[in-house]
Formats: structure tokens, C-alpha cells, sequence
């Protein structure tokens, strides 16, 4: 039987190139997205290239508790398991900290780090019902390990992150699951990193097109992270391989954090 894997936050971008490798590594997979059109349109090209039903498309909105719930149990009913969760949902808000609102600030907080309680919650029941030795993935940033200017509501929760992605390892670790937190360096090409260009700029004091080489300047690999990468590391950390592994931040950021 194929193993499952939940990409919550599947239907664009990171979360898109994520579903789509995890299914060319030989998993059936729930694209779940707060857009329901996007994760239709994912699943739909997945089961184009490996056979209908390998994929199917799910609303959320992952700081929902009930949208939550009725994912997992949506989840359990299409495909009877689950072996692999992804978090991949998030969001980004820059502003100094005496301009930063409390809604944006509390939005941070919510899509980066409640949502990924609610959600890491809900599949490791599944996982323990089905007595699955299952893995529970956030991607996180390098952002959780170092304070970030300028984008204080993200750091703080993406720090949270670790801090729960270690309580939920030793929570599940008598279950055999296991729990890790991937701590991206800036994925330059992204449309989160993109659309704050315009601030990262005005941050530093230089035009918008000199912004990408700023920050690769700072990374000893000297380039920014590709989506590539991630997926390679979140194969790894998926697999048998790193069943010895649980309650890592494991960084993907060219040298710029290395602890």
C-alpha cells in the first residue's frame, strides 16, 4: 500500500514543488490549500503524470480548528492513512516594530505557528490510530533560529515552532512518529520573499534590484535557496533513513546559520 502524505499549504509555490516531488518519490497526496481551486489544479497534474487518484484536492484554513478537523477526517476517509504531514503554509508581514500592527502580528502568528499545532494535533491522531510511524514536518526558516528586522510577528512564531516541533517530539516519540522543523534559508525567487522586496529595500537604503544580492552576499554558498533543496532534505528526514531523527531544526541555508 502507498504511503500518504498532507502538504497543508500545497497549492502554490514551495508547497506546489513540494507535492509534486513527494508524489514522484511514490506517495499518494492530499494538496490541501485555503484555496481549494489551487490544490484541485496541483492534484489534477499529479494524477495526469502517475494515475488517477494519486492525488486529491482539499480546502482549509489551517487556523481553523473545525477546518481542520474536517480535513484529517476527509484525509481518513479518501485514503484510510496517513504517514507524512507537511506544514508549508505561511506568511510574512514587514514593518518596524513601532509601525507593526497587532492584526499583523497576530496574523504571523496564527497561519505560522497555531495552524501548525492545529494541524500536527489533528494527523498525529490519525498517525496514532493507524498505528503509523509516522512524520510530522514544518517548514520553518532560518528566521526561527536568528532575530529577523523588521519582521518580528514571523520571527516570533517561527521560533515558536521549534520550540513546539521539540514538545510534539517527545509527545509522539512512544508512538514511534517523528517530528522535525526545516529552517529555510530565503528562498529569493519566491512571491513571499518577491513582494517584500520593496521594503527589504527601503530597509537597506538601495534600489530593488540590488536587494536579491544583498542577501546572497551574506549566505558562504553564495546563493539563495532553491525549492530543490527543500525537498531534498524533507525526503530524507520522510524516509526510514532518519527514523533515529526527531525534535531537529535542521538548517537549509548555505552556511548563513549553522547552529
Amino acid at each position: 500500500m502507498k504511503q500518504v502524505a498532507v502538504v497543508v499549504g500545497g497549492g502554490q509555490t514551495l508547497g506546489e514543488f513540494l507535492c509534486k516531488g513527494i508524489a514522484d518519490a511514490g506517495y499518494k497526496v492530499v494538496v490541501a490549500d485555503l484555496n481549494v481551486t489551487n490544490a484541485n489544479k496541483v492534484a489534477e497534474e499529479i494524477n495526469k503524470k502517475h494515475g488517477a487518484g494519486t492525488a486529491k484536492g482539499f480546502a482549509v484554513d489551517a487556523t481553523n480548528e473545525d477546518s481542520v478537523i474536517k480535513l484529517a477526517q476527509d484525509t481518513d476517509n479518501t485514503f484510510k492513512r496517513v504517514d507524512l504531514m507537511v506544514y508549508s503554509a505561511g506568511i510574512a508581514r514587514a514593518a518596524p516594530i513601532t509601525n507593526f500592527t497587532l492584526s499583523d502580528f497576530q496574523l504571523s502568528v496564527n497561519v505560522n505557528l497555531t495552524g501548525y499545532f492545529l494541524c500536527a494535533r489533528e494527523f498525529a491522531k490519525l498517525m496514532v490510530k493507524h498505528k503509523t510511524h509516522g512524520r510530522i514536518i514544518q517548514i520553518n526558516s532560518k528566521s526561527g533560529k536568528v532575530g529577523s528586522k523588521h519582521n518580528s510577528g514571523y520571527s516570533a512564531a517561527k521560533f515558536g515552532g521549534v520550540g513546539l516541533t521539540q514538545s510534539l517530539a517527545l509527545d509522539l516519540a512512544d508512538y514511534g512518529i517523528t517530528v522535525n522543523s526545516l529552517m529555510l534559508g530565503n528562498l529569493l525567487k519566491s512571491p513571499m520573499f518577491q513582494s517584500l522586496i520593496p521594503q527589504y529595500a527601503k530597509k537597506l537604503g538601495i534600489p530593488d534590484e540590488q536587494v536579491e544580492q544583498v542577501y546572497i552576499d551574506k549566505v558562504p554558498l553564495k546563493r539563495g535557496c532553491d525549492y530543490q533543496d527543500v525537498l531534498n532534505v524533507l525526503l530524507f528526514y520522510a524516509s526510514d533513513k532518519a527514523s533515529y531523527c526527531t525534535g531537529q531544526s535542521i538548517n537549509i541555508t548555505g552556511g548563513q546559520v549553522m547552529f
